[in-house]
């Protein structure tokens, strides 16, 4: 794995979604840097890290991702875990072995909620007879699909992300995103369990009330924030917003 690290102070943990990179974090991290120590890994087979290989199951890649903490995090060092969309399933088993060390555990857009309809329509398959002009038409179309609420948030870097990301992607989240790995370890985690979302978040259309329903069975004492007018990539579309609610979750749990 390849991991990236910025800032001081308390260890704060940033896995991205499916079919991404550390970059889907690249909106926040001056931000919580100025407070925090920031440390944000391509996961197994995204981004610039190596492939998993098998078993290719939710605990190999747990177990991957804990062993590289290990080996970054002092020994017993308390940190804060905040995961993306697909990062949120090996991230609540990660979270459930380091137990205590786990001050907080944010979910992001989060998945692993169990089964959901795919949004499909409307979405461009990239393919590789297709120039540049036409590359990039497509992964905007996408994003404004499949990403964003507001169709003008999607600027030339997020099409940069995506086609960078898109592009490196080497292993196939999306069936780990429709588990329920992350409704089986609310439960079992013991930091606290905090959430924000994106009222228009397609990936939950029809979902967030029974999530934070089960957020809150969970941890009674959760923070719950869904904004407004915003999409599954909440943290980028609503980053400034995104940015002053996290640090102040993250405070609460230091």
């Amino acid at each position: 794995m390849v991991w990236r690290q910025w800032g001081a102070g308390p260890v704060v943990v940033l896995l991205h979604g499916g079919f991404g990179s550390w970059n889907h974090w690249c909106r926040n991290i001056v931000t919580l840097s100025r407070e925090f120590t920031v440390i944000a890994p391509d996961l197994p087979g995204l981004g610039d890290s190596d492939r998993p290989g098998e078993p290719a199951t939710a605990e190999h890649l747990a177990e991957i991702l804990g062993s590289g903490l290990k080996q970054i995090l002092a020994p017993g060092q308390p940190f804060q875990l905040g995961c993306f969309s697909f990062g949120a399933v090996p991230g609540s088993l990660v979270a459930v072995e380091f137990a205590d060390r786990v001050h907080s555990f944010t979910l992001v857009g989060a998945a692993g909620f169990g089964p959901r309809e795919r949004p499909t329509e409307g979405l461009v398959k990239i393919t590789s007879d297709m120039d540049q002009p036409a590359r990039r038409a497509a992964a905007r179309n996408n994003l404004e699909v499949l990403m964003f609420a507001d169709p003008s948030k999607v600027d030339e870097l997020a099409v940069d992300i995506q086609l960078s990301n898109t592009e490196r992607a080497r292993f196939r989240s999306r069936p780990f995103s429709l588990s329920d790995t992350v409704l089986r370890s609310l439960p079992r985690i013991r930091g606290r369990r905090n959430a924000i979302w994106g009222a228009q978040d397609i990936t939950a259309a029809g979902m967030l009330e029974r999530r934070n329903a089960a957020i809150r069975a969970a941890d009674p004492q959760a923070e719950i924030v869904v904004m407004d007018g915003v999409g599954h990539w909440v943290q980028y579309e609503a980053a400034e917003a995104f940015n002053a609610c996290y640090l102040q979750m993250l405070r609460r749990s230091l």
